[in-house]
């Protein structure tokens, strides 16, 4: 019961983890139709910002809002300067040109960081443990993602029901013309959401720091992943994204840890062991196949719901 609580906990942290890059990418492939696989790029570059900005200054708070702005900033004058030019052109134009950037982006930080990975401690005030359950610890910094990632999560969904700037998300999604005729400059709303995008990704980066190795080409890791929570919760669906990311989470997460134990049942335990990694590597593409077998277009479709 414990171990279960355990792997629950990071299956949820996991999650949230996936949803933080998940949401940002979905805004942007259901509003703009942008196939966007630099987004991985963005999450390297807050993760790399981060890490220096609180190594520099001993503070992980500074380091989080370094890596927020670094991020946004970086992702707005990317839009600007690009990928405008590619909302008409065919997807395949899309995954070329932004893969392009990928290249062009692990170069860059090999440029200014180096080849070797970074390593950052987890934050002091963080380092502690809590026990839900007696005899079973918890790291206390898994649990600030945990909590980071749904207040994101609940402010995200408000700024998209309840303000003008979501609104207009809303309705650019669907209706860009029309908006754009309404005296609304699409350019710049275009801006601002890719923006948004892409400050989600810096902050999953900057809070993934303490846990793996900050390195070169960490994005494409989990971009894949990432894609699969959009392909399964609806694509332009924030509320998709947050679900899809959260079962993919429990589904990779319970796989991973129960596989090996349920498989020498049934084998010996290195056929068990060689079995279980195989199953627990494409668990999370089954669940994405039933998924669309039983809903083609995703859970969810509603956008900004």
């Amino acid at each position: 019961m414990e171990l279960f609580f355990e792997q629950s906990l990071n299956g949820l942290q996991q999650g949230v983890m996936l949803f933080l890059m998940a949401a940002g990418l979905t805004l942007v492939f259901g509003i703009m139709h942008l196939i966007n696989l630099a987004h991985g790029s963005l999450y390297m570059i807050g993760a790399y910002v981060a890490a220096s900005v609180t190594q520099a200054s001993d503070s992980f708070t500074l380091g989080i809002l370094a890596a927020l702005v670094a991020a946004g900033l970086t992702g707005m004058l990317l839009e600007f300067s690009a990928l405008r030019r590619l909302y008409n052109r065919d997807h395949l134009d899309q995954v070329l040109a932004t893969f392009g950037m990928i290249l062009f982006f692990n170069e860059l930080v090999k440029i200014l960081w180096g080849p070797q990975a970074l390593f950052l401690s987890t934050p002091e005030f963080l380092s502690g443990t809590l026990e839900f359950i007696p005899g079973a610890p918890y790291p206390s910094y898994r649990l600030f993602i945990i909590g980071a990632g749904l207040v994101v999560a609940l402010l995200l969904r408000h700024l998209i029901i309840h303000t003008r700037v979501g609104m207009l998300i809303r309705a650019g999604a669907t209706h860009r013309e029309m908006v754009g005729a309404l005296g609304v400059n699409i350019d710049e709303l275009y801006t601002i959401v890719f923006g948004l995008g892409a400050m989600l990704a810096g902050l999953a980066g900057a809070l993934a720091g303490p846990m793996l190795a900050v390195e070169v080409g960490m994005g494409e890791k989990i971009l894949i992943l990432t894609f699969v929570v959009i392909i399964i919760g609806g694509i332009g669906s924030v509320r998709g994204a947050l679900v899809g990311a959260l079962l993919v989470g429990m589904v990779d997460t319970y796989g991973r840890a129960f596989l090996p134990t349920i498989m020498r049942e049934l084998l010996d335990p290195a056929s068990a062991d060689t079995v279980a990694a195989s199953m627990s590597s494409v668990a999370i593409y089954v669940l994405m196949a039933v998924v669309l077998i039983w809903k083609p277009r995703g859970l969810f479709q509603a956008y900004g719901s």
